[in-house]
């Protein structure tokens, strides 16, 4: 009667925001993500897709999801791999679909909408998915799958794909009690923001850092780096000028071809420091709070630590063969890394350098000792690696 009960209820619910969505989204056929991607290799159409896409896809996604999940839990039938498993895994096509094209959009080309969105849908998506991995009924039948699974007659990918499911769901939370979930589903609410905010900081202190050079600053630099500096210059107002960003394709160059240190200095610092600034962006406190939080989620798994809670579905298992694994590797490379700063030391004392290699010098001395050592230029290595060439090795 109970189950009744909230089956009657559930379906209310679904049919109640079906009807809401459908309402405030009348125009479905403009929206990209209701229909198949015409495109080459099924790549989605990101010139036709706009922020105001995202929102009603995701809300759909959600709805679709939800049913996708009652379908499986109100199946009268035994569980087994096919109703319950290959189920479970076909269900929420329309949230990955959009999920995957809005992610990482928010990760490379942001912008005021992009963000806004972001922050909302990210708690919308830590709830959504609590409900799967903490719904009694679904794990009720995983968990009889994969309690039966020896007498089921399962291929050995079958096995692979039932035993991480199951144990995806424990360790996310399905053993515990009705309470612990309830604290569980409010530190994954509060870390889907916190862990938006930290990514956001970062990305735009990232777009909005920008060093602005003259003509003599430009000594050593490739053409094409002085071209790419003049072009972001002249898009943000500074026509005449160059521009350089803590962006990796324009940072990474000026640091290992610019004599100029204070500059490789000034850049290299920005980089860095992105975060952590002491203004808007400051990611201090949210990096606590996130580490904290963590922490907490993990005692309540049952683990040790976030490191052994993330390490638990992962080839090494333990932090402790991590770090035997990076000691290991340390241990080794140092012998390297400290002939290597033997070297870019010598060049620079021949120079008449009167300083000692810092971090910011790296990259400039490391260009000068591969010239020096293989009479390695990477600039020379450009015209075998024209887009176009790229393109054909890869498909």
């Amino acid at each position: 009667m109970k189950k009744s009960i909230r089956f009657i209820a559930m379906a209310f619910l679904l049919a109640s925001v079906l009807t809401s969505c459908k309402n405030k989204n009348a125009d479905n056929g403009s929206n990209p993500f209701f229909s198949s991607y015409d495109t080459p290799f099924n790549v989605p159409p990101f010139g036709d897709i706009k922020p105001e896409h995202y929102m009603p896809a995701f809300e759909r996604g959600i709805i679709e999801g939800k049913k996708d999940l009652l379908a499986i839990t109100s199946n009268p039938e035994t569980a087994t791999f096919e109703n319950t498993i290959v189920a479970y895994d076909r269900m929420g096509e329309l949230i990955g679909k959009v999920s995957r094209v809005f992610f990482e959009v928010a990760g490379s080309n942001t912008n005021e909408d992009i963000r806004k969105i972001e922050l909302e849908v990210s708690p919308m998506l830590a709830e959504y998915y609590d409900e799967i991995l903490l719904n009694p009924e679904l794990f009720s039948r995983i968990k009889s799958v994969y309690d039966n699974r020896e007498n089921a007659e399962l291929t050995g990918e079958q096995l692979y794909i039932l035993e991480n499911i199951y144990k995806s769901f424990v360790r996310n939370g399905a053993n515990l009690s009705e309470e612990d979930q309830g604290k569980l589903k409010e530190i994954n609410q509060r870390l889907s923001v916190l862990t938006v905010q930290f990514e956001q900081n970062v990305l735009m202190e990232t777009n909005d850092y920008m060093m602005f050079v003259g003509e003599s600053d430009l000594e050593g630099l490739p053409e094409s780096v002085i071209s790419m500096a003049a072009a972001t210059a002249k898009d943000a107002g500074q026509e005449g000028k160059w521009a350089f960003t803590t962006q990796r394709p324009s940072i990474f160059p000026f640091m290992r071809y610019s004599p100029n240190r204070e500059l490789r200095k000034q850049i290299y610092g920005a980089y860095i420091n992105r975060g952590n600034n002491g203004n808007e962006q400051d990611n201090n406190l949210i990096f606590a709070e996130v580490v904290k939080l963590r922490a907490e989620r993990a005692k309540l798994l049952g683990y040790d630590s976030h490191a052994d809670l993330i390490l638990d579905s992962r080839m090494a298992k333990t932090p402790a063969n991590v770090y035997e694994l990076l000691d290991n590797l340390w241990e080794r490379s140092l012998i390297v890394a400290q002939r290597e700063v033997d070297e870019m030391q010598e060049i620079i004392d021949k120079e008449g350098g009167n300083f000692d290699l810092e971090e910011y010098d790296w990259w400039y001395y490391a260009e000068k000792l591969r010239k020096q050592k293989y009479d390695l230029d990477d600039s020379e290595l450009r015209p075998y690696f024209k887009l176009e060439n790229v393109q054909a090795g890869l498909f």
